[in-house]
């Protein structure tokens, strides 16, 4: 049994893919933000070693994370003043 012939493990359509909600990716924000590895990860309170390991794809952002990241893509300022206070 192939791929496309199995109905529990069809290919994602193009309309699948544009309903799934995409996770924004700490490289791309850590560079958005013109940030080095060790800039993002000091300002944002983030271990490095686990900054390199979801850039490098070594590890997955928990579900925690990944809203963590998608607050700091939209709000970068306001996460470093409310970081500020800690």
């Amino acid at each position: 049994m192939n791929r496309t012939s199995d109905p529990d493990n069809r290919p994602l359509s193009d309309n699948d893919l544009t309903r799934m909600k995409k996770t924004p990716r700490a490289k791309i924000i850590r560079r958005a933000l013109k940030l080095s590895q060790q800039e993002f990860a000091a300002q944002f309170h983030i271990s490095i070693g686990t900054l390199r390991d979801w850039e490098q794809d070594r590890a997955e952002p928990d579900g925690a994370a990944k809203a963590y990241l998608e607050v700091i893509a939209r709000e970068p300022d306001m996460v470093r003043r409310a970081l500020e206070k800690s």
